[in-house]
């Protein structure tokens, strides 16, 4: 079997996303989803101009050499662009095998570790009793979690306020939702040291269930101060490109829960590596999946054939967007996806209905503070 065809479909069918086709001569196609949506014309760019001609002819079960291949290839190390445009391409090229094998991706990765796997809606509201009822909301339809983040509003976000309004929005969910319901809070790196130790140090009566990106991303060392200084469960790495980009919060013991992100981190290939040197330091993966059905798919392959999960994120139902681009999607049961029963990754993309729902991004607003100045989206 040859890779024959590699295509990028950037598409907005009331959600961009960027989904890759890898296609060859035995007749069968496998499709990956890439992260870091923003820039998704880039990355689109990449996969078509610079990793396509590398793959043209090879055998798609070479997976682990092709990704060193992709990733090796540029010489200069790639960032968010190169490594979601490698991510998308190594998640199809599981899907093929699977299908090729007649198997699902997790039977791949060394079969089920568990039989279903427990996530996490978004949850949000404009005011603090928007947010309960949200929460209750998802609660009544069998969700064991909700997640939400600070407030912002009208794109201005001043850190002291929103900490002591946050610190307001964890003690009321939790007085809605009781102590069965499982919180998750988002900083989105939006905090600052000082400001997030005064969070989570307010909040740890409520117990949440992580504390996730409570810092930016760029300094890791930055973890050493807080994690002296907080003792609720700390999550983080959404935004990281490599297993290398984890290696000082993993081996220093400075995260409790290891938020990779599939379609950016390297694909399938480099997750599955970064969750198994975590579970040597006790860490739990919570997968970031803020994306599309693909990536839903690739996330629970993973935490189905890992022992070491708390939690994946899945913003919605599966069924309830991209519908028309990827008309089959995963299951979810009272709080749960379920495991694929079908080969592969276990959805089918509708690549006429992508091509008709082409996306054009348009740019993202900034979040500001009342002197004019950036903060953090």
């Amino acid at each position: 079997m040859k890779i024959t065809n590699v295509t990028a479909y950037p598409v907005d069918d009331g959600k961009p996303a960027l989904f890759v086709v890898v296609d060859t001569d035995a007749g069968l196609s496998g499709v990956g989803e890439a992260g870091a949506t923003p820039q998704m014309l880039a990355i689109a760019t990449y996969v078509e101009a610079h990793l396509k001609p590398f793959l043209l002819g090879e055998d798609p079960f070479r997976i682990e050499h092709l990704w060193q291949r992709m990733f090796r290839g540029g010489f200069f190390p790639g960032g968010n662009v190169v490594s979601s445009a490698v991510s998308a391409i190594d998640i199809a090229l599981w899907d093929i095998k699977g299908q090729a094998l007649g198997v699902p991706v997790y039977e791949l990765l060394g079969g089920r570790a568990r039989d279903r796997v427990v996530c996490y809606p978004h949850n949000g509201g404009g005011t603090i009793e928007q947010l309960v009822e949200s929460c209750l909301r998802t609660k009544e339809q069998g969700w064991k979690f909700v997640r939400f983040s600070p407030n912002t509003a009208g794109n201005l976000f001043e850190p002291a306020r929103a900490v002591r309004e946050s610190i307001k929005m964890v003690e009321a969910v939790r007085n809605a939702v009781g102590e069965d319901i499982e919180i998750c809070f988002d900083v989105h790196t939006r905090f600052d040291p000082a400001d997030t130790i005064r969070f989570c140090r307010a909040v740890e009566p409520y117990h949440p269930f992580f504390i996730e990106d409570p810092l930016r991303s760029e300094n890791a060392a930055s973890f050493h101060h807080l994690r002296r200084h907080v003792s609720v469960p700390l999550a983080a790495g959404e935004q990281y490109t490599s297993k290398w980009e984890f290696r000082e919060l993993i081996e220093n013991d400075l995260i409790d829960y290891a938020r990779t992100d599939l379609c950016i981190v390297g694909g399938i290939t480099e997750a599955k590596k970064v969750a198994g040197w975590a579970e040597t330091h006790y860490i739990k993966l919570a997968t970031h999946n803020p994306l599309g059905p693909v990536s839903s798919a690739a996330c629970l392959a993973l935490n189905l054939a890992c022992n070491n999960v708390g939690v994946m994120e899945q913003p919605q139902q599966p069924g309830t967007a991209l519908t028309n681009v990827v008309p089959v999607q995963m299951t979810w049961e009272d709080g749960y996806l379920l495991p694929p029963e079908r080969p592969g990754l276990g959805v089918v993309f509708d690549r006429e209905a992508a091509a008709r729902l082409p996306c054009h991004p348009v740019p993202r607003d900034h979040l500001h503070r009342e002197d004019g100045s950036f903060t953090n989206w």
